[in-house]
């Protein structure tokens, strides 16, 4: 990897040697700057990561961004609609096939699964499955870059909420398998589905389980004093935080007290 353009302001223009980020237009406590989608390729064939959301605009600029270039395949790291809701439309727009690990996303007759290699313009991605944030979750590693595509698995800043369609367990156990990746490839970049890119690929996953066992703490801490609901532990545990990412935060702490009762 020659080196990674990381522009000032939103990551949008964000370039790795053979990958770059154009962003969608959905900015939200939840989705940061917006949706991270990621062409990958070069020469005259790309493939796109994580089209978007449904939005005709965004969905125009990354065709006209790719001028003559062919996208032989769109890729979803997972099903939430932030990075899947425009997929139908830009399949339609570009002439590719979307795979997804979930059929239910998929248009074409094939899917994704762990240990897939898919191949655009003499570059490999490997497919990761990752689950945890969701059940369907996927991560890219692009060899020739050093690179992770993290999806919500791994995001720019803040850390990832476990959705209903999650799961704790699942998700610590991601963490420590990209680590344990990380640090065996010699990861230099992780490529995020929200955010701007991490350099530090080991230490950002060092971060991500420090939090997680730190949470897990707090939560058991809060139970002491007698908090019970996911709503009253967050409370305690996120009163430091914008409430409008509360209901979001409730969905996380079910998950992670679906954990500890299992243990």
């Amino acid at each position: 990897m020659s080196g990674i353009h990381i522009p000032i302001g939103t990551p949008d223009g964000t370039r790795t040697e053979h990958a770059e980020n154009l962003l969608a237009p959905n900015p939200s406590a939840m989705t940061l700057d917006g949706t991270n989608t990621w062409v990958i390729g070069g020469g005259e064939e790309v493939v796109v990561v994580d089209p978007g959301p449904d939005d005709e605009a965004h969905l125009r600029r990354v065709l006209d961004h790719l001028g003559e270039r062919r996208v032989t395949e769109i890729l979803l790291t997972h099903g939430h609609v932030d990075h899947s809701g425009g997929a139908r439309r830009f399949a339609a727009l570009a002439g590719a096939p979307v795979r997804a690990l979930d059929p239910r996303h998929r248009l074409g007759e094939e899917g994704l699964a762990d240990g897939d290699v898919v191949t655009v313009a003499g570059l490999e991605l490997h497919v990761y499955g990752t689950p945890g944030h969701s059940f369907d979750s996927l991560c890219f590693w692009l060899p020739a870059d050093g690179a992770m595509l993290t999806g919500d698995t791994v995001l720019g800043r803040g850390t990832t909420m476990i959705g209903q369609d999650g799961g704790l367990a699942d998700y610590l156990r991601t963490l420590d398998r990209l680590r344990v990746a990380a640090e065996r490839l010699e990861a230099r970049a992780l490529l995020p589905g929200h955010g701007p890119v991490l350099t530090d690929p080991v230490g950002a996953l060092d971060g991500y389980v420090a939090h997680r066992r730190e949470r897990l703490d707090q939560i058991r801490a809060a139970r002491a004093r007698g908090a019970r609901t996911p709503r009253e532990i967050v409370e305690i545990v996120y009163a430091g935080v914008d409430r409008s990412l509360w209901p979001a935060a409730e969905e996380s702490v079910a998950a992670q007290l679906d954990y500890l009762d299992r243990l």
